[in-house]
């Protein structure tokens, strides 16, 4: 069971440091089905998994300045309102239908990484090697309808930017507190979309939000009466860290694009497992 433990850890780590967001759902499968625990029991520890690896992560993106600390908070904070409600609703429904959501939830996941992944193949493609495709400057992004930025790059939080933002974070924690998984795939590319934040930025900047929403689920879990296995966390949230830090040092060596179709067809295989299982265990 510990090894067990400190190998699915690596997994997700790995998958958070390569793709910064999608590959913690890949925790409460392993948990439930490959350690054997309970499906609620699997959230708590999935999220203290999650937690911790993000966080540090994001020291790591922040020192290399990859990460902005202003629309993080936002996010963060409208999170960590979102990650009790999804706890409560967690405890409200029965552990097959639970998971039958989670799966439901994997699926979604799947085909965003996959949209994802094709467009940055497909934009790559038509990027001539002297340009910067996957930089954006305050001029590309002017336009946009959500936020803005100024001549400087820096992101104004207007009225409307700022209630779109924490609607999308409030959604995260909720997902968040039901199922443990950090919400970064909703996250990223929200960051991407509505901010105007590059790829690498968004990455960055959506560990800190996970962490610090993982951080609220954790605390509601713990309150809610779950119970916790402390020697199977330990292992698991050692895995995470080494995971996160071989994902993080290759991440520099493949396209993002390839990464997030890779995750996409795990997800989805994972995703049909857990469906099975529900549906057709003894």
């Amino acid at each position: 069971m510990l090894m067990l433990s400190l190998l699915f850890g690596a997994i997700v780590g790995l998958s958070l440091g390569l793709t910064g967001g999608g590959g913690a759902v890949f925790a409460v499968p392993m948990l439930a089905y490959g350690v054997g625990l309970p499906a609620r029991e699997s959230v708590t520890i999935s999220l203290i998994s999650v937690g911790i690896t993000s966080f540090a992560g994001f020291l790591l993106k922040w020192r290399k300045g990859e990460a902005e600390i202003p629309a993080g908070l936002l996010f963060a904070c409208a999170g960590m309102v979102g990650a009790p409600v999804g706890t409560w609703i967690s405890g409200q429904l029965p552990e097959m239908l639970l998971m039958l959501l989670f799966s439901v939830l994997m699926l979604l996941i799947a085909v965003n990484m996959w949209v994802r992944g094709t467009r940055g193949r497909l934009q790559a493609e038509n990027c001539l090697p002297a340009t910067h495709c996957d930089v954006q400057s305050p001029d590309d992004v002017k336009d946009e309808p959500s936020c803005q930025r100024d001549a400087y790059g820096n992101l104004i939080l207007s009225s409307r930017c700022a209630w779109l933002l924490l609607l999308i974070g409030v959604i995260a924690g909720i997902l968040s507190g039901m199922f443990g998984v950090g919400g970064g795939f909703i996250i990223v590319p929200a960051l991407m979309t509505f901010s105007g934040m590059s790829m690498l930025r968004a990455v960055g900047t959506s560990l800190m939000v996970i962490a610090m929403i993982s951080a609220s689920g954790i605390v509601s879990q713990l309150v809610a009466g779950q119970p916790l296995n402390v020697v199977v966390t330990i292992c698991f949230v050692t895995g995470g860290l080494s995971g996160m830090w071989v994902g993080q040092a290759a991440s520099q060596r493949f396209s993002s694009a390839l990464l997030q179709r890779i995750f996409a067809i795990a997800i989805l295989l994972v995703a049909v497992f857990v469906v099975f299982r529900n549906l057709y265990q003894e």
